[in-house]
């Protein structure tokens, strides 16, 4: 019996009973494709990856190394650890930064820079990041790259206390101490004012907005 072989649909190869994958001819995986026409010869914004921790090294040496545009918006905020809260600042995007660069020029060199792990890409569609987007980022971090996460709860907001002696009590937020992540809560008690230190995990709302609806 002889051997028939033919092209499938996705590239294959019958040869008898047994069907052998056969590289698709056609564009080379690492050719760049683009969405909205982008033109490769001109500069444009990536998502980079970053080694593990290293978004801060991969920016640095972005900057010091190609002189390219670099975006690695942080986020500053208070964390509890056993010692009490305390102020830590991380990426926004864990292992992920922003790059303009051309990609026809500059890929082997950024792709190899040190803290670089790579450039986002889906086989050979390498997805721009809009420049609005860039924009609104910069407009949320500001000048100095920073966005702040303060506390939610603010001065003469309604408050219920969920927990501790006076739970259930509503009450008037009267002062924020992120320092010590706690507040200070104006109270109606045996018929006079009265103003309590309380955590702030243990602060209601949402069952005070909840109540105030219902009235």
């Amino acid at each position: 019996m002889g051997i028939c072989i033919w092209p499938g649909k996705r590239g294959l190869i019958r040869s008898g009973d047994r069907i052998k994958r056969r590289p698709v001819v056609g564009r080379n995986i690492m050719s760049p494709y683009f969405k909205d026409s982008y033109d490769d010869r001109e500069a444009a914004w990536f998502c980079i990856r970053s080694q593990r921790r290293s978004e801060h090294i991969a920016a640095a040496n972005l900057q010091k190394w190609h002189g390219i545009p670099v975006i690695n918006p942080l986020i500053r905020f208070r964390r509890k650890t056993s010692r009490g809260a305390i102020w830590v600042t991380e990426s926004m995007f864990p292992s992920y930064l922003f790059a303009r660069f051309n990609w026809k020029r500059s890929l082997d060199g950024v792709r190899h820079t040190f803290g670089v792990s790579g450039v986002v890409h889906f086989g050979g569609f390498w997805p721009v990041v809009p420049e609005a987007t860039i924009e609104h980022l910069r407009s949320l971090v500001g000048a100095e790259g920073v966005r702040l996460v303060e506390p939610a709860i603010a001065v003469g907001e309604e408050v219920e206390i969920g927990s501790g002696a006076f739970e259930g009590f509503r009450g008037i937020v009267a002062r924020v101490m992120p320092a010590r992540d706690r507040v200070a809560v104006l109270l109606d008690f045996l018929g006079r004012q009265t103003t309590v230190d309380v955590p702030m995990d243990g602060i209601v709302r949402e069952r005070v907005r909840h109540y105030r609806n219902a009235a």
